[in-house]
């Protein structure tokens, strides 16, 4: 039986993943964390009768001595929090994105030293791992290409962290390439969307949606496009217990769900 601390428990994805993590037979919730908090535990939140302490600082959740820390917080908090867990030979799934490259690496570096496996993942639905291999694939034939990603308009950071490790995979098959016409002009700033080695993104933010992503290629005479539509947070959690499964065996944190499939 996997132990299992959820940081962030209060989130949307947070208590997507405390409910995965009380139906799942070989996962068992021992804390849960959210500095703001007033509960002392999770049976006090209406719809929830599991005895599973609530703590409001990560020092006071080492009690609970869980194996693996799945972290659905926010960009600002995310990164102390996974090199916390680290350090104290906890295994990190972390799907809050934001971390900086110098950041990952850090991570890596520190895991390494300490021999703590981890997971960092921009996605955690399989179909939107595929989509990036896919994406990747497509780009060694496909030079000109663009991203949407579109999210819900209550997410914090853009472009998406998979939006970002798509341009990444991509780029490092595709030919170099600045897209449009060379004396091609915005009339609004950011009307072309940001840039990445060439390619374009561009970030929808809108009520009503969860996570989606559209690569556009583009070639002479036809056109590609390799969608992926997150309509449930559920879509998420098949990643997540993977990912706890997995990482209480590896030695280092790594960057990416396709690395455990």
């Amino acid at each position: 039986m996997i132990k299992v601390a959820v940081a962030g428990f209060k989130g949307k994805m947070g208590s997507t993943a405390v409910n995965m993590v009380l139906e799942h037979a070989d996962l068992k919730l021992v804390s849960v964390l959210d500095p703001f908090s007033e509960e002392t535990n999770l049976n006090e939140l209406a719809g929830y009768e599991a005895d599973v302490p609530v703590f409001k600082t990560k020092e006071e959740l080492l009690i609970s001595t869980p194996d693996v820390w799945i972290d659905f917080t926010i960009p600002s908090v995310a990164y102390e929090n996974t090199r916390f867990a680290i350090e104290n030979s906890i295994a990190p799934v972390v799907g809050t994105t934001g971390f900086t490259e110098e950041q990952i690496q850090s991570l890596k570096k520190k895991s390494a030293e300490l021999k703590v496996g981890g997971l960092i993942a921009p996605n955690f639905a399989v179909g939107a791992v595929l989509m990036m291999q896919f994406a990747k694939k497509a780009a060694e034939y496909f030079p000109d290409v663009e991203i949407i990603e579109l999210h819900h308009d209550n997410k914090l950071d853009a472009p998406s962290g998979t939006a970002l490790k798509t341009a990444e995979m991509m780029a490092e098959v595709r030919r170099t390439k600045n897209q449009g016409h060379p004396e091609e002009e915005e009339l609004i700033a950011g009307a072309r969307g940001a840039d990445y080695d060439g390619m374009k993104i561009h970030s929808v933010r809108l009520p009503g949606l969860i996570a989606h992503q559209q690569v556009q290629f583009g070639g002479i005479g036809e056109g590609l496009t390799i969608r992926h539509d997150s309509y449930d947070r559920s879509s998420f959690m098949t990643g997540v217990a993977l990912s706890c499964k997995k990482v209480v065996d590896l030695e280092e944190l790594v960057y990416g769900l396709e690395n455990l499939l």
